[in-house]
């Protein structure tokens, strides 16, 4: 399989985090969001192949594409489900799925670049973009907060989907200044997830495009 990713891409970790968690290969085609003009996305080669112009997209091992990180994850459960990552029951599949439609619905497209971007086209200054950033981050993890478990990791001694929107989240929340002190159960679940292989494998500084 090929991964169109850029390293700090929180869409692009989700999906490298469920591919290590599944031990599954793949080679990473990074796609610079920052390169000039305006990025490796907004080219014809890559609008070629996701016409969105967003990262994360992959090439599947029998050559079809996939878009959005939502759509590629449930894809990797239904296709590689040797090590699921969904429990069995169906209110708890349901439970999981809201944690991760949390972060992946109502925070992370609120600080989007393209988001930050028009806020900034609109006149805000950067002290009103990073307030607009640490609200949303800060009440979505206020959220999350209370719908994980008080031991393992989001739901159990496994991780799991809410597990990978959590992490990338909280990378994302550590590049903005977001503190995690009010909410131990989230930093229970990253300090398991800073020890655990496959979310170290996927983690930004680990990525082939890293900036040295």
């Amino acid at each position: 399989m090929d991964l169109y990713t850029y390293y700090r891409s929180t869409s692009s970790y989700r999906v490298r985090i469920a591919l290590a968690l599944k031990g599954l290969d793949y080679q990473a085609l990074p796609v610079n969001l920052i390169a000039p003009p305006g990025g490796e996305h907004r080219q014809p080669a890559y609008l070629a192949i996701n016409p969105q112009g967003r990262v994360p997209a992959l090439r599947t091992d029998d050559g079809k594409l996939l878009i959005q990180s939502p759509a590629i994850i449930e894809y990797l459960e239904e296709r590689y489900p040797q090590v699921p990552l969904l429990p069995e029951d169906l209110v708890a599949r349901a439970r999981v799925r809201g944690v991760a439609a949390v972060i992946g619905c109502d925070v992370h497209p609120l600080h989007n670049v393209s988001v930050l971007n028009r806020l900034r086209g609109l006149g805000h200054d950067e002290a009103q973009v990073n307030e607009w950033i640490g609200h949303w981050i800060s009440q979505g993890l206020a959220t999350v907060e209370q719908l994980i478990g008080d031991s393992g990791f989001c739901f159990g001694e496994w991780p799991c989907v809410a597990d990978v929107y959590l992490i990338p989240q909280l990378y994302a929340a550590e590049r903005f200044n977001v503190s995690l002190e009010a909410y131990p159960r989230i930093r229970r679940v990253a300090a398991l997830a800073a020890k655990h292989p496959a979310f170290i494998a996927a983690h930004p500084a680990n990525q082939p495009d890293t900036p040295k």
